[in-house]
């Protein structure tokens, strides 16, 4: 009788606790959606935007303002003192250092204002850091750079000044895909490429950095021109970068850092399945 009354209190706690089953994946799913949103936070937000989004772009989104040729002389100063030693002192190159020549302002300004020119090791890809010079020499070093000679069709003819106010984030969502994703992930972060270099990450780009990388093609980034997108697409771009990018809505859940839907969706499978095991196996313990 007492062999009999152990089988059968020992099918009934198994029974028991094939009750929780049905609860318990409930709860797993619950955690498993709640700890990975990142998967669709970026294209979810592309859709929201924090002011009227209009379907067309102001005539120009973008326009480009010129440098006072006041600035070019204190420039070649600056210029001949931290980078004629690769450049040149008039810009046509060196035996480490690119020519400048028809490169225009926006080049300028965009690798001495990110910090990645002056460059201490030639060996290693410039990364970006704090400038060495104050906001007037970078546009100084630009307007000399801007003044070696014209500038090369589809380079900007000046500093970018950029309107997003109109910027359609659902547009600037898929040309990022199309044109942008491939090297700096979908969520903006950066990877790694081919010889030791890497595409950077979007997240500390301001608007008129954005725009000087599309125009100019820094490193191994492709030269985006007006032929390959206008300036309503670059802007689209840059309000999406510059938004849902760098300021994601994590609704409904934990963004985890954005570090990209797989690896979210493992950490939030990771911890749901690991969960609903541990919660399981205490509900055993306890009956």
């Amino acid at each position: 009788m007492t062999e009999e009354k152990n089988t059968e209190m020992t099918t009934n706690t198994k029974r028991r606790r094939l009750y929780y089953l049905p609860a318990l994946l409930v709860i797993g799913v619950a955690v498993v959606g709640l700890l990975s949103p990142g998967a669709t936070t970026h294209t979810a937000s592309a859709s929201t935007s924090t002011g009227a989004i209009n379907a067309l772009q102001p005539p120009n989104p973008i326009k480009y303002q010129k440098l006072p040729t006041s600035y070019i002389v204190p420039g070649e100063q600056l210029f001949l003192a931290n980078c004629a030693s690769c450049h040149g002192v008039d810009g046509t190159g060196g035996a480490v250092g690119v020519p400048l020549v028809g490169v225009g302002p926006a080049t300028a300004d965009f690798w001495v204002g990110t910090g990645r020119m002056p460059l201490g090791n030639i060996a290693q890809q410039p990364v970006q850091k704090t400038p060495r010079f104050g906001p007037k020499e970078i546009l100084e070093i630009a307007a000399f750079v801007g003044s070696l000679g014209p500038t090369q069709p589809g380079y900007p003819p000046g500093i970018p000044v950029v309107n997003l106010k109109n910027a359609n984030l659902s547009e600037g969502n898929d040309m990022f895909v199309l044109n942008c994703a491939a090297c700096h992930t979908i969520t903006g972060s950066g990877d790694a490429l081919a010889d030791g270099f890497s595409a950077p990450t979007l997240h500390k780009a301001t608007p008129v950095q954005a725009v000087e990388a599309m125009r100019t093609g820094p490193s191994n980034m492709p030269h985006f021109g007006p032929g390959q997108l206008s300036n309503a697409q670059v802007a689209d771009i840059v309000a999406y970068v510059t938004g849902p990018i760098q300021h994601p809505n994590n609704a409904g859940g934990i963004g985890l850092g954005g570090i990209g839907p797989v690896a979210e969706g493992f950490i939030g499978l990771f911890i749901g399945v690991g969960g609903l095991m541990l919660v399981a196996f205490w509900i055993g313990d306890r009956t």
